[in-house]
Order: structure tokens, then sequence, then C-alpha cells
């Protein structure tokens, strides 16, 4: 007796959208294409597996002390670079000390305020927080540079070196070689499997990246049996039907949260909570969800996603009622007047919805204007491009209410969107909510080790949220990723990025071999 096992060898080729520019784990957090590569080519301290939960990766394992201020890592030993050179502690340091040098603009360096890292031996490093934060081992999934190779590499020069486009790390895949056109721009991205990768030599022997400008080129290109996947389908596009023949799509949870936050600032009726709760009993987020994500997608309430402990199950939350949201307003004294506009104390209930010009936002702002329209609100929609948005009202928090989406963590810390000190910008908190009890339980879940105390604290914020209705939270959308069904080994059910898709990617494979039982 025989049975089929996976066997090296295939190759696979994916179509994106975009263009890579920095293929570097300190840069590449504002282009998914970027993302993607980085990694495929580089390893981190630890990493999200196919559910999305934290592991080992070049960490052996780690100790936190009593405090919860000091992590000490012990890193795997003979872990090769893609040049040949052996990863030690002074590689983790070199990184996390340039991350955390202002002249080196990493978005990622908000993150790491408070926190220092010492090496301890040449496989071994200590990380010290001021504050102690549950949150922190996210932080460790930063890809780790070489020393040898970015060294010499000062400040100015960083986001110019040639390694963005030709990395080394020690992760799966190393870059083998891209094409360019005659106006410069990248058509192809090829690497090869790592045969010294330290969790086994992928299987897969070649995975290359063609580029395009528009989804719709992208798709006919898998048509063309061009490419074997696409990365980020389009929600009306997820019939397999509208594809060649043997393509699966993957429906993957992700924690992006669009949401309606409402600037009672900025205008008189938002001010006034029964008009919030009214707004949002006479949501039907099914219907969007229906019309516009052609169901692929999630209802949201909450600043947690469902499906996590930290979502409180047990509150009650306004449900899509039209009859209940009228007889709302009526009892507090909102009027039906001209036009079948409410009004109280000649307020208008009349406000502008902003959000960014892109066809499923337009979509879901028309429906939302028809559904309020029902209880008597007078609704004006300004769809922007994503810079006139964030510059020009996001930033100045110039806006009645705002519809937009929201990268997290299925682990997530609300402080950036919810605590009261993030109310102007960078911060993320745009209902500019202020709430002393929230904050309160904002700060100490932050620093609660026991996770079911800190989920009692994240409960708590959740019946705060609900009681005053700063805002509409509607949809987590899934993220689609189809690919071509004979590559198989793809596991994966939970990403926390667009990049986790590749969680698995050395178990992926296309060819297979018989072999005795």
């Amino acid at each position: 007796m025989t049975k089929e096992v996976p066997s090296l060898g295939g190759t696979y080729v994916e179509g994106t959208v975009g263009q890579p520019m920095y293929i570097n784990p300190l840069l590449s957090q504002t282009n998914d294409v970027d993302g993607g590569l980085t990694r495929l080519i580089y390893s981190s301290l630890l990493k999200y597996d196919n559910d999305g939960e934290l592991v080992d990766d070049l960490a052996e394992r780690y100790d936190v002390s009593e405090d919860g201020k000091e992590y000490i890592f012990y890193i795997k030993k003979n872990i090769k670079w893609h040049d040949g050179e052996t990863l030690t502690a002074n590689d983790i340091v070199f990184t996390i000390n340039t991350l955390r040098d202002p002249l080196f603009k990493s978005p990622l360096r908000q993150n790491w305020q408070g926190v220092t890292i010492e090496k301890v031996d040449d496989y071994t490093v200590k990380f010290i927080l001021e504050k102690p934060y549950f949150g922190f081992l996210e932080n460790l999934t930063v890809g780790i540079l070489p020393e040898h190779i970015w060294n010499n590499v000062n400040s100015e020069k960083f986001p110019l070196a040639k390694y963005n486009l030709e990395p080394i790390g020690t992760g799966p895949y190393k870059f083998v070689n891209f094409h360019k056109d005659a106006d410069g721009n990248i058509l192809d991205y090829e690497l090869v499997s790592f045969a010294d990768y330290f969790f086994g030599e992928p299987y897969i022997s070649k995975l290359a990246f063609n580029f395009y400008t528009d989804k719709q080129s992208e798709r006919e290109a898998y048509n063309r049996k061009e490419i074997n996947g696409i990365s980020n389908l389009s929600p009306d596009k997820s019939n397999t039907n509208d594809f060649r023949k043997n393509t699966s799509i993957y429906k993957l949870d992700i924690p992006w949260s669009f949401t309606v936050f409402f600037n009672k600032t900025k205008n008189i009726a938002l001010a006034n909570k029964e008009v919030r709760l009214a707004l949002t009993l006479a949501t039907n987020k099914k219907e969007i969800i229906g019309k516009v994500l052609h169901n692929e997608a999630t209802v949201i309430n909450s600043p947690f996603f469902p499906g996590t402990k930290e979502y409180a199950n047990n509150i009650e939350r306004p449900k899509f009622d039209i009859e209940k949201a009228k007889k709302l307003l009526e009892d507090n004294g909102w009027k039906v007047g001209e036009n079948n506009v409410r009004e109280k104390d000649e307020v208008k209930l009349q406000f502008t919805i902003f959000t960014i010009n892109s066809a499923d936002l337009i979509k879901t702002v028309d429906l939302l204007k028809e559904q309020w329209k029902k209880i008597g609100a007078d609704v004006r929609v300004e769809a922007l491009s994503f810079s006139d948005i964030q510059q020009n009202h996001i930033r100045p928090r110039e806006y009645d209410a705002l519809l937009v989406g929201q990268d997290a963590s299925f682990n997530v810390d609300p402080y950036s969107f919810w605590h009261s000190s993030q109310k102007r910008d960078p911060g993320l908190n745009w209902s500019l909510f202020d709430n002393s009890e929230a904050d309160k339980m904002i700060e100490e879940a932050r620093e609660e080790k026991d996770r079911n105390k800190r989920i009692e604290k994240y409960h708590k914020f959740q019946e705060i949220i609900a009681q005053e209705v700063p805002a509409i939270f509607l949809f987590s959308p899934k993220y689609l990723y189809l690919v071509e069904s004979n590559v198989k080994g793809i596991d994966i059910k939970k990403i926390n990025s667009p990049q986790w898709r590749f969680a698995n990617v050395a178990k992926w494979y296309i060819e297979t071999k018989r072999i005795r039982k």
C-alpha cells in the first residue's frame, strides 16, 4: 500500500495590484505588496499561525518577569541568512535599535516607545518595558534585518538602499530577480525556496509575483493561466464561476472594521444621544453586507471582534428596528417637519457623512442615507480621495460623521482608537470619545497580565461604549484569496493582516509523490 505525500517542486505565480518599493520589515507597513514579500523573505522572533495565534519563529522560547516588564528571548541556533552567514542576537539588537531610531522613520516606531533591548549573549536578548503591556508580544512579529548587510547604511540612504528590492533574510524564500519595463515599473518579482530554512525547505520551489495596474487586468491574467492566484479578491468577483476551472477561494477572517464615527462637537443634532441611538436602530447592517459585500463580511457591534473572548456577548446592543427608532426620536421631541426632516428646538436632523472615494464605501453610505431617511434624517454624502479626507478632514477632525475602515488585531488594544488622549491627530479616536471610566478600563487592561481580568475590564469598557453610542460598528469584510486548486496545503483561517496569508507557505505544495504506508 502506498499513499500520496507532498514533494519538492512546482511554481506558484501570484497576481497583485501595485508595485514593490520597500521589501524591508521596518518600512513595509504602508504597502500590501511590500508586506507580503517581506513576510516570505524575513523571519521574526514570533509569528502568527493559521489561526492568527502567536507562535515561536526565530525564538526557541521566552520568559516573562513577574512584574511583566522584562522579556528574555532565547534564539534558535544555526539559523542561516540567505547569503550563508549565521543569525545571532546582534541582528535582533541591531534591528530593534534601528527601528526605534527616529532618523530611520519606521512606521512601527510608535509601538516601541518605552522599550529598550539588551544583548545577554550571542543567542539571548532581553527587552525592558517602562510599563507592563499585554500587547507587547505582537510587536515581535517584525522581521529581523541582517546587521552585516545594513550596518553601514545610514538613515538618509536607508530608504534608497538596493537591499530594499534585493533583500537578504532568513525566511522560507529568497530573492532571485525582478524585471522592469522601459518606464522603470517592476513587472515581476522572483523568489526561490531556501534550502537551509530552519523549519525545513519549503515544498514549492519557486514563487513569483506579477504586478498589475488594476483588478480587471489581474483577473484576465488568471483566466489566461498567466498566474495561479490573486490576493485580495473583490467581493463582487467572488464567484468561482467567473474564473477558469479548478479555482478555490479562501475566505479568511481579518481584523478590518468599518465604522461610522460621530463627531458630536461639529453637529448639534449628533450631540444628542437619542439621535445617535436612533440612527443605530435604523441601520440595517445585513442589507449592507448583502448588497455591497455579497455576504462576504461579518456584522460587528463593538471595537472587539465576534468570536474572541474579549467580545462581550452579554451586552444588550441595539438591533435593527425602524419603528423603535422613530418612536425614540418622537418621544424626545424630534418632530417631522418640512420635507419629512425631523427637527427639535429649530435644530434639523441634518448632517454630512464623509467617506473615501471607493466603490464599496460609496455604495455603503448611499444605503445608509436611504435607511436613515426613513426616520427623518437628512444626510449629505461627501466621497473624497484618501489623501484629501486624511489631510483636510480626519487630521483636523472636520466632519459631522465619518465612514472609514480601521486595521486592528484580533488581540485588540483599544487605546489608540478610544482613549481620550487620542482625540487629536495622530490619534485614531475619530469619535473624539471622552469618558474617564472608559479611559480607566483601557489603561488598567493594558497593564493586566491575567487575560481573564483583562477581559472583565474590556467588557466594562464595551458597556460604556454601548451606552454612549459614539459610533455605529458596521461590518468586518472577509479577506478573499483566490488560488488555483492544484496548490495544496493552504490551511489558513484567520490572518491579522494580508501578509499573513503566507503564514504556512513552507507547507504549501504542488508536486506529490507516493510512499509506502
